[in-house]
């Protein structure tokens, strides 16, 4: 099925523009990162974070009040979604006399809104040494995907290509990741870094990677074919073919992410977002980071009168 005719785009004769635009969204990005610093999430932070929905609006200035008659002063409360949806997180799980936090947290609740009942949508407890094991494995399982994809290209179809693959998703990672930064605590967003963050990274990881072989493998298929036409306009013939699957695949992604983006609730909603990004930048690095890079990197190679792989 094609949406579009055949299209003639010259891709890659405006790719250095697009290697400004990338930059300057990193920096951005990196700026925000810098100057906010990363929003770790209970799981990696540890200590008990606990979600609870009040039958109606409640001020968060009676909430902490709450919170400081039972000795939680410096407890983190935030709204989460609605002014009915609380969040708050402490870094203790329990006391020195083995009461739960989470506990005296409800029970502090109750007594300051006794007219107002809540439920409890979530709590969570994580020890501050699992915390810290997990935001170093989630390091780890990002650096191992991005290697393991690396070695997949560039025995699949060239080294090259491999480098072009990685450059995307590292452009990716880091666009996202800025991005997730400048718009966490905007517009009532909750963007912190939690566990669910990390498997949409891993996933957007894997549809950016998945769309970059597409086209490679399109590149691969027209070489045998067209061996007389320079790299620039093969490339630029490949994306085109594959122009209109790239949309399709793409938009219909994106459709269903935003439905889980609206309708899929406060927990859902860090995973959808961060996804939309993903989507939005894997779909254009695939062209103006995975091939551009590929491109510069066996132009230059030809260039020095070394042979590229």
């Amino acid at each position: 099925m094609r949406i579009l005719g055949k299209t003639t785009i010259n891709f890659m004769a405006t790719r250095r523009s697009w290697y400004i635009v990338s930059a300057v969204v990193i920096l951005a990005g990196l700026v925000s990162l810098f100057m906010k610093g990363v929003n770790y999430g209970i799981d990696f932070l540890g200590g008990t974070e606990l979600v609870v929905r009040f039958d109606q609006a409640v001020d968060i200035g009676k909430v902490r009040s709450a919170m400081t008659g039972v000795g939680f002063e410096s407890a983190e409360i935030k709204t989460f979604g609605s002014d009915r949806d609380i969040l708050i997180r402490t870094p203790s799980i329990e006391t020195e006399e083995g009461v739960a936090v989470g506990d005296i947290l409800q029970q502090g609740l109750r007594d300051s809104f006794s007219g107002n009942q809540f439920t409890v949508q979530k709590e969570d407890k994580i020890g501050p040494k699992i915390g810290a094991e997990l935001r170093r494995d989630a390091i780890y399982a990002v650096a191992a995907s991005l290697i393991a994809i690396w070695l997949y290209i560039g025995f699949r179809f060239r080294f090259v290509y491999g480098i072009g693959a990685v450059a995307a998703l590292f452009h990716d990672v880091l666009i996202t990741l800025g991005i997730i930064s400048i718009f966490d605590g905007v517009a009532g967003l909750n963007l912190e870094i939690s566990q669910n963050m990390i498997a949409a990274f891993l996933t957007l990881v894997g549809l950016s990677v998945n769309d970059s072989v597409v086209i490679f493998d399109r590149i691969r298929e027209n070489q045998k074919i067209f061996k007389t036409m320079n790299l620039a306009d093969l490339m630029n013939k490949s994306i085109n073919e594959m122009l209109s699957r790239t949309i399709i695949t793409s938009g219909t992604i994106f459709i269903v992410l935003m439905v889980l983006m609206i309708f899929g609730g406060e927990v859902n909603r860090g995973f959808a977002f961060t996804l939309l990004i993903g989507i939005i930048t894997g779909t254009y690095s695939s062209v103006y980071t995975a091939s551009a890079v590929a491109l510069d990197w066996t132009l230059r190679g030809k260039a020095q009168g070394r042979m590229v792989k």
